[in-house]
């Protein structure tokens, strides 16, 4: 599905979200531009014209509105949170207070509103997730409880005890079969990913948007028999690493480990996946002929639906036998997008 100026303009009437970072409305009588979600009064078809980024509109002098502010990313983590995230991630013993954002400069009131809009909980929520993870990993490396607590910025061991049983269901001594799924999220210029890793690999990289989100964690959890919290895990800097070199253009072939879940015959089709090159497109019919049965074309579709490794398992790649975009689960705007980066030609 090609971006028209007619679809772009009705997602600028319905302010749709999902539009975001995909183009820019500029206003001829105005002479400024906007965000799709933009909540001005929306201006007649014919005085608009449409950009795929910001520089554009504005290297054709039109300038940035006062009301959506397009030169702002909302997606985009502030400079000060981002010094605080990587504050509290390297400092496992730090459990930072309002009183210490206030000594940093920083009002506590925006910091928890950030942390609600972009995590789901508050700052300090976010620090016991982040601080019982570590400690869950130092426990089950056979590590004295009660030190951990102690060197995991908790106070008392009942204080511990009861965030833990809150997160984990049960007590830190009765978890031992039990196991974490990292996860991180991840800020790209097609909007936010999450991304979720165990100790062989990513096992989850998805839009934040994408409508079945929660049931794939809840998958996830039940195939690792284990829980899903924020944490650090040493296969998120080499998958953010790859990401923006991806983004730029720069790399075509992804070597971040992998562990996803799904049925035998799901993998096999996942790594079919992986051998499309950079720049190709296949059909479903030529997926399936790769894995050895032609019959199975609608059985690889839906093995392709059920992918949770976006782009690195590039399932945009694959197209209907027709030549159309056919569904993607992160929006097929996205799956256009980017077939474009990786300057793919539609048949």
């Amino acid at each position: 599905m090609k971006l028209t100026d007619e679809i772009m303009y009705q997602a600028s009437l319905d302010k749709n979200p999902d539009f975001l970072g995909v183009y820019w409305m500029a206003v001829k009588t105005t002479g400024i531009f906007c965000l799709p979600t933009c909540t001005a009064r929306k201006p007649k078809k014919e005085n608009v014209e449409f950009f795929e980024s910001s520089k554009e509109a504005l290297d054709k002098g039109f300038r940035p509105c006062k009301i959506c502010k397009p030169l702002e990313n909302s997606d985009s983590t502030p400079p000060e949170i981002q010094k605080l995230l990587e504050e509290i991630s390297e400092n496992c013993e730090l459990k930072l207070k309002d009183s210490d954002l206030i000594e940093r400069g920083l009002q506590p009131t925006k910091i928890r509103r950030w942390f609600l809009k972009n995590h789901g909980m508050t700052f300090q929520a976010f620090q016991r997730q982040l601080h019982l993870n570590k400690a869950f990993k130092k426990i089950q490396e056979g590590e004295n409880i009660m030190e951990t607590v102690f060197n995991s910025g908790f106070e008392s061991l009942s204080g511990f005890n009861e965030s833990f049983k809150k997160v984990f269901g049960n007590s830190p001594s009765n978890s031992k079969s039990q196991n974490i799924i990292d996860l991180k999220r991840i800020e790209t210029p097609l909007g936010i990913m999450y991304a979720t890793a165990s100790k062989d690999g990513i096992c989850m990289l998805e839009f934040a948007d994408r409508k079945s989100l929660e049931k794939e964690f809840l998958d996830l959890a039940k195939a690792f028999n284990g829980k899903i919290i924020i944490g650090e895990n040493p296969y998120f800097k080499t998958l953010e690493k790859e990401l923006k070199l991806y983004f730029e253009g720069k790399l075509k072939e992804f070597t971040i480990p992998l562990s996803p879940v799904g049925t035998e015959f799901q993998k096999s089709v996942w790594e079919v996946l992986r051998k499309i090159p950079y720049g190709e497109i296949w059909t479903y019919k030529k997926q399936a002929e790769h894995l050895g049965d032609i019959k199975k074309v609608r059985a690889v579709a839906n093995a392709n639906g059920l992918n949770k490794i976006s782009i690195i398992i590039p399932c945009h790649r694959v197209i209907g036998s027709n030549g159309t975009l056919t569904g993607y689960g992160g929006g097929i705007w996205r799956k256009q997008k980017l077939l474009e980066l990786e300057k793919s030609i539609l048949f």
